[in-house]
């Protein structure tokens, strides 16, 4: 085994270790934090397939998080009011089953995706960047203005969605959902990255002429990856919103966007664990440094700063080095 499977096994049964010691000691809050970082590691995951295998540089990835969050919202509310989402040209009812939320949140945010893609994938840097930038302030703002569901003041959902099987009010029983779809995304984002097109993205990320000249179109498979990237981004949205009962305009800003880079930049652009290496250093120094300053994001900007500067690999690459990823 690889030093940096290794690691890899290590770090998921740390996040595994963790809440099961706290469930032994009752300790929910432990539990929630750890099934936090989960699911915001499944959003780096996401995001990490366009930005670490295909090089985009999305700053609009919080509106494929939101649209995941709002699909969860829509459908609980509607299930618990027992209002139908729409009567014709045939009834939609709302629903309060997980499986079927995630379903939903996942289409809509694909949608979404292949949307923004096709129209964004025609620039390329900078102005790929701002045009993400401004899909996601556009849909945020349409969040904002929409007094349907809440408005600027979010929309709340009483009572936790249902999966079959378990009681998902039992902060471990949840914690079990978002680390099982954890661990299933971090395996398709494995196969992924080592099938035909994970390597010719890969490719094209290093060289569009070189991927044009043997017939291959660069667009396709950016636009592609962009599409799975909105679709795993979106289920992490359902499930954010399902831990908190509760979505807002927020999940769409661009802070969110920047929060899920940050968790790839943290952990390593392109190594299969940099988003969940990511998204725990990040909750670690939010809880401990949060209690002692409001300002603890200054802390979080030097950590940063350090990455950018002297281990762009990230934490996984500043321990293991920078040649090896996805492996």
């Amino acid at each position: 085994m690889g030093r940096e499977r290794l690691f890899n096994a290590v770090i998921l049964l740390a996040l595994l270790a963790v809440p099961l010691m706290a469930w032994q000691m009752d300790e929910p809050f432990v539990i929630t934090l750890a099934t936090k970082v989960a699911i915001l590691a499944l959003a780096g995951v996401g995001l990490n397939i366009a930005l670490g295998l295909g090089g985009l540089v999305s700053l609009g990835h919080a509106a494929f998080f939101g649209i995941g969050g709002y699909a969860m919202g829509i459908l609980a509310s509607h299930a618990q009011n027992y209002e139908p989402l729409f009567n014709w040209p045939f009834v939609f009812e709302g629903s309060n089953q997980m499986p079927l939320i995630w379903l939903v949140a996942v289409l809509a945010s694909a949608t979404a995706a292949l949307v923004i893609g096709a129209l964004s994938l025609r620039t390329s840097g900078v102005y790929f960047i701002m045009i993400t930038l401004a899909f996601g302030q556009m849909l945020y703002y349409f969040a904002i203005s929409w007094s349907a569901y809440g408005g600027e003041d979010g929309l709340s959902i009483w009572v936790r969605n249902e999966m079959p099987g378990l009681n998902t009010l039992v902060p471990i029983q949840f914690f079990s959902v978002a680390f099982g779809l954890l661990c299933l995304t971090l395996w398709i984002s494995s196969r992924l990255a080592q099938s035909a097109f994970g390597l010719a993205l890969s490719a094209a990320r290093q060289s569009e002429d070189r991927v044009q000249t043997v017939g291959l179109a660069p667009f396709k498979l950016r636009l592609m990856a962009f599409v799975i990237s909105g679709a795993i981004t979106g289920l992490a949205g359902a499930l954010f919103a399902d831990l908190n009962r509760f979505v807002s305009p927020t999940m769409l800003s661009w802070h969110t966007s920047g929060e899920i880079m940050i968790f790839v930049i943290l952990g390593g652009v392109g190594r299969l664990y940099g988003p969940v290496v990511g998204a725990a250093v990040y909750i670690l120094l939010e809880h401990l440094l949060g209690g002692i300053s409001e300002y603890w994001q200054i802390f979080l900007g030097l950590l940063l700063l350090g990455m950018v500067l002297f281990a762009r690999g990230g934490l996984i690459g500043a321990l293991l080095g920078r040649e090896v990823a996805h492996d």
